[in-house]
């Protein structure tokens, strides 16, 4: 695929100086280095009605705390990672972390994947944040690894090279509100309950909530939602710039997860290089000065006029039809 043309390629068309420009370069060429695969792991799928809503589905066997499925047909691209722990309000656990874990390192490795929606298959709950109950067995020096962990598999999710959409049909509660926080795009119901409530527990978010509210909502407002333990609700977080969307809660509970799936249904016909690159462009300029932001942006738009979508996207424009993207 030419987009994965190496680091040599990127390096040349990426030139500055500054150590701030050379830190950027290194995410990026990390990024290029990449090869993306088709896995051969079988996950467990959530079942999907014919309007691509979640049949809510139950069980007390651990390997169904998460359940992982890739849609086919007309969604093909999509994958949909669903919670599912209903006796423990999908509090995140060892097993769930190793479930993650495992998903996230199939999608990353799958160059199939066009979007990824983060929910919960039981109603009512995003997911309540640590398991307490599990957390109070852990001796005093099991916690900091733990969290550890969990802040890693935090950042795997937020380093996905794909746009990724948590749908918020329920409490999203400390390392919940993390998890989602860590998605490109939330999506809400207007019932949904959200907050980084750990100094509540005499405790501060730990998995990155410290770092990427203040990011999505500015510092100010961050800081009181925190040392407040404040929760709000899905218009609130509209309201705020928390999501992106709140919508109306349906009888089934799952709204924010059939809002999810239309935009997953919008971003699909897009060219999947380029979708890839703008996110990498995205995500690394806002941590730099703008001319160094600059430059990134130049290197990934090196990375897509090799590609064969380029040239089907001109050549679908000129013959008035839809593009036919295939990812090369």
């Amino acid at each position: 695929m030419a987009v994965l043309v190496g680091c040599r390629s990127f390096w040349q068309s990426f030139r500055v100086q500054s150590a701030h420009r050379q830190s950027a370069c290194r995410l990026a060429a990390a990024f290029f280095s990449r090869r993306y695969v088709l896995s051969n792991r079988v996950v467990l799928c959530p079942r999907l009605n014919g309007h691509g809503a979640v049949t809510r589905y139950y069980s007390s066997d651990s390997k169904d705390d998460l359940r992982v499925r890739y849609l086919d047909g007309e969604d093909s691209g999509i994958v949909v990672v669903g919670i599912n722990r209903p006796k423990a309000k999908n509090a995140i656990s060892k097993n769930l972390v190793k479930m993650m874990f495992e998903a996230v390192e199939d999608i990353k490795k799958n160059k199939k994947v066009r979007s990824v929606i983060l929910c919960s298959l039981v109603p009512g709950i995003f997911c309540a944040g640590a398991d307490l109950k599990e957390r109070a067995k852990m001796h005093q020096s099991e916690v900091g690894p733990f969290v550890s962990k969990a802040r890693a598999l935090i950042t795997e999710l937020g380093n996905l090279p794909v746009p990724t959409i948590a749908a918020i049909d329920g409490a999203a509660l400390g390392g919940g509100l993390e998890m989602a926080l860590a998605c490109d795009i939330r999506i809400s119901s207007n019932t949904a309950k959200m907050g980084l409530v750990e100094t509540k527990l005499a405790i501060i978010p730990g998995a990155g909530g410290t770092q990427r509210l203040p990011r999505v909502i500015g510092v100010s407002l961050a800081k009181e939602l925190i040392f407040a333990a404040r929760v709000v609700d899905g218009t609130q977080a509209q309201q705020m710039g928390l999501v992106s969307h709140s919508v109306e809660q349906n009888d089934s509970g799952d709204a924010a997860y059939l809002r999810a799936l239309e935009l997953s249904r919008e971003i699909n016909p897009q060219g999947p290089i380029a979708i890839r690159m703008a996110k990498l462009a995205i995500n690394q300029g806002i941590e730099v000065d703008l001319s160094t932001g600059l430059a990134i942006e130049e290197a990934c738009y090196s990375q897509v006029i090799p590609t064969k979508d380029r040239l089907e996207g001109l050549a679908a424009f000129k013959e008035k039809r839809q593009p036919q993207y295939k990812g090369e």
